[in-house]
């Protein structure tokens, strides 16, 4: 495979991962525990919305992801929110966690996999392609 089919299917990917979150999981709720855990890291009172307001910003982030505008800019905002969000879970609400404090490997992983596709195989496409 490619440098530049392998960017754009892990891109896809990624983008993915974002859209089944924000949309599946917390807009739409078929994961009750990601509000369970809002609830717990912010309290009960507006837990719902706050939800819903996190999986819309997952989606946005989707949409960012896919238009490839800043790509640098979006990597580095993925990989803080992913372990900003990890951290506070893992010390607030690891019990909430689908594989308790054991997710942070997962996360560790798309963070890894995050900067693999945009700092290493992204910059082998653009210097073959001579993008600056």
């Amino acid at each position: 495979m490619t440098s530049k089919i392998t960017h754009q299917v892990l891109t896809s990917c990624i983008a993915l991962v974002w859209f089944i979150n924000g949309l599946f999981c917390k807009v739409l709720n078929f994961v009750p525990r990601h509000e369970q855990i809002v609830a717990a890291i912010l309290g009960d009172a507006h837990a719902h919305i706050f939800t819903i307001l996190i999986g819309i910003s997952e989606i946005i982030m989707t949409i960012w992801i896919l238009s490839g505008f800043k790509s640098r800019l979006n990597a580095l905002v993925q990989i803080g929110v992913i372990a900003t969000m990890n951290t506070l879970e893992f010390i607030l609400v690891p019990d909430l966690l689908l594989w308790g404090k054991m997710n942070s490997l997962f996360a560790a992983c798309l963070i890894v996999v995050i900067y693999i596709n945009e700092f290493v195989i992204h910059e082998k496409v653009k210097s073959h392609v001579g993008i600056s």
